[in-house]
């Protein structure tokens, strides 16, 4: 499956999910594209989007598109690299235009032990 990766997620999630096979995984970052994203994806015959950018939904129209999204609940590494194996799962059930979101936990700045 050709798996193209958001601008926003860590590039050891990437290295760590290739290393399991099965997918050629390929970041926005690398092929240089901004605007249009979903768009440029599609037309260059990417069949997932994998984000963190969880307003992705609300922000797109997506009616109509071939390819699947997988929108992680965090792109913080501390927090994903835990989560592998759901991720990966995620992308295992990718079929064409559907949605999945992959609970990864959050990222929380409070303070412990007070």
């Amino acid at each position: 499956m050709k798996v193209l990766f958001d601008h926003n997620l860590p590039h050891k999630l990437r290295i760590s999910l290739t290393a399991l096979g099965r997918h050629e995984i390929v970041t926005a970052s690398y092929m240089e594209w901004g605007d249009q994203l979903l768009r440029v994806a599609g037309e260059n015959g990417f069949e997932v989007l994998v984000t963190g950018d969880q307003s992705l939904v609300y922000e797109q129209n997506l009616t109509g598109r071939k390819m699947a999204i997988v929108a992680l609940s965090s792109n913080n590494w501390p927090i994903v690299k835990n989560r592998i194996s759901e991720i990966l799962a995620a992308l295992n059930r990718a079929l064409p235009g559907s949605f999945q979101a992959v609970d990864c936990g959050v990222f929380s700045r409070k303070k412990l032990g007070k």
